[in-house]
């Protein structure tokens, strides 16, 4: 399927971008069957945004297959066929484009090592380099059950403030960026970080902690100069494992 003609060059691109970080979360096995979202904001005036058409596995998500909504959760799609959207996934991500414009795209995951953190009181722990990329850049948000009610909304930004990457306790993660490849990034090094931590914690012996001062440190480094262009190899060297699905993902 070639890009249709209602549909502009801006939206296509977006569409394809998010599906192939659909298919690059399934690839990583970071899916929970048809729930969890990514979304990505469409570029105009509008704040539209990209959500996963409810029933598509991520492993075979297409740009056809995402749906355009606004900000109120409105299919304003100019795609035919079925637009069913999840009204959990549309409270999480609406709240959170709607409040940082610089937060592009947004994942969410299910997976089993980020429950676990998320279960966890004291959260995700300074334990590995993985880990210290997030050292007070964290955010965490108490769980209130399915997240249905608008209300939630509010507490769920104010929780997050400033930062790009969130526990939601009992619940799972979200990470987000100014674009798939920094979303991705974010998503890959919690997991990877939470993955770390539960393992850990299960050799049943004492725990080593880097000094204050390192971890300071540490998460500084992950913010230096210059990051922006290692965040976009690791998107292309995480695409090319994928490669093959291009035209696939692309219609």
């Amino acid at each position: 399927m070639s890009k249709p003609e209602i549909i502009s060059d801006a939206e296509w691109q977006a569409r394809c971008d998010l599906a192939a970080l659909y298919r690059l979360i399934a690839y990583y096995r970071m899916t929970d069957l048809i729930d969890t979202h990514i979304t990505l904001r469409v570029p105009g005036p509008e704040h539209h945004f990209l959500i996963n058409r409810y029933g598509v596995a991520f492993e075979r998500m297409r740009a056809s297959d995402l749906v355009l909504i606004d900000l109120h959760g409105n299919v304003v799609d100019r795609l035919s066929g079925e637009r069913r959207v999840n009204a959990a996934g549309f409270v999480i991500h609406s709240a959170i484009h709607e409040a940082r414009p610089d937060m592009c795209c947004i994942v969410h995951t299910h997976t089993a090592a980020g429950m676990a953190v998320a279960a966890q009181r004291d959260g995700l722990l300074p334990l590995t380099q993985h880990a210290l990329k997030f050292y007070g850049n964290l955010a965490y948000h108490t769980y209130e059950g399915i997240a249905l009610s608008l209300e939630e909304r509010v507490r769920l930004v104010a929780d997050l403030g400033s930062h790009r990457a969130m526990i939601l306790r009992n619940h799972g993660l979200l990470a987000g960026g100014q674009s798939v490849a920094h979303a991705f990034h974010e998503i890959y090094f919690l997991e990877r970080a939470c993955q770390a931590q539960i393992q850990a914690m299960s050799a049943g012996v004492a725990l080593n902690i880097p000094s204050e001062e390192v971890c300071r440190h540490t998460a500084a480094q992950f913010a230096r100069d210059g990051i922006d262009g290692i965040i976009d190899l690791a998107w292309q060297a995480a695409l090319s494992l994928i490669e093959e699905q291009r035209d696939d993902w692309c219609r």
